[in-house]
């Protein structure tokens, strides 16, 4: 039997394994399964830690999309990943691990995990879009996995399944695509977003890294100043703090929940 945690960081749920001993074996179709809401867990994504390769981390975090395509990283699974970690581990207070975006280090704080993100690049402003039926001014961050954010006046009307897929497989984005942020703006640093993931292939109910990428590049247009608070369609509010430091960003921290769901087994064979 398969053991798993099932966890959540504000409404964005994974499926969390331990493989420091190897017997899990990454296979793009079983990863899929395990994510299925009808016939899985159901998860919008996988997590599983594995024993460090640098003397300077305690664990390291693979992260792998919904489809069971390994992605970089992902925000609130890092969040989630932080909280699980230490508990595997028996830490209280911080937890340093690998991620294919870099070396991360979190602080626990409670349900709450404060998570230093890796060096955001790849700012690109203003990009003009020609999509089925419009056309929309689309900026770019990579904060750890690429996103691309579109400013709305009616977020609760946005058809961010439709629009998202659309600027997802864009290929102004070819060849791995983009996730897509639809954001608008309810006070000077105070946003809400509503995000189409890429290797979800829909919606979510939150996005840790799309948070960030909106949070800087509301920082870059609007000039808000840090710390910028983000209210995911799920409900809860993530705060992004930074620094400016020439055209980029230094000290860039994600702080939101990160929850213990359940605890359960999987019979492989079912899968």
């Amino acid at each position: 039997m398969l053991n798993f945690t099932k966890m959540n960081g504000a409404g964005n749920d994974f499926v969390m394994l331990d493989n420091r001993l190897g017997e899990f074996l990454y296979d793009r179709g079983t990863i899929a399964h395990l994510c299925d809401r009808h016939r899985g867990i159901g998860g919008d994504g996988l997590i599983a830690a594995e024993p460090p390769e640098t003397a300077d981390a305690q664990l390291k975090m693979r992260y792998f999309n919904a489809d069971g395509g390994e992605a970089e990283m992902c925000g609130n699974g890092a969040r989630c990943f932080s909280r699980f970690g230490a508990r595997l581990l028996g830490e209280n207070q911080a937890l340093t691990f690998e991620t294919l975006a870099g070396t991360l280090r979190a602080e626990l704080k409670g349900n709450l995990v404060q998570l230093a993100m890796s060096q955001p690049h790849s700012l690109s402003l203003g990009a003009s879009l020609k999509l089925a039926n419009e056309t929309l001014t689309v900026h770019f961050l990579n904060t750890g996995v690429p996103h691309a954010v579109v400013f709305q006046e009616n977020l609760a009307a946005t058809n961010v399944r439709n629009l998202g897929a659309e600027i997802r497989f864009h290929q102004h984005f070819a060849p791995k695509g983009t996730n897509a942020n639809f954001l608008q703006i309810e006070a000077p640093g105070q946003l809400a977003i509503r995000t189409y993931e890429r290797g979800v292939e829909d919606e979510t109910l939150a996005c840790g890294t799309g948070v960030v990428a909106s949070a800087l590049l509301h920082h870059v247009l609007h000039g808000a100043p840090s710390p910028i608070n983000v209210r995911v369609k799920g409900g809860d509010t993530l705060q992004v703090a930074f620094a400016r430091e020439g055209e980029g960003f230094t000290n860039v921290t994600l702080l939101g929940p990160a929850d213990f769901t359940f605890e359960g087994q999987v019979d492989p064979r079912s899968l």
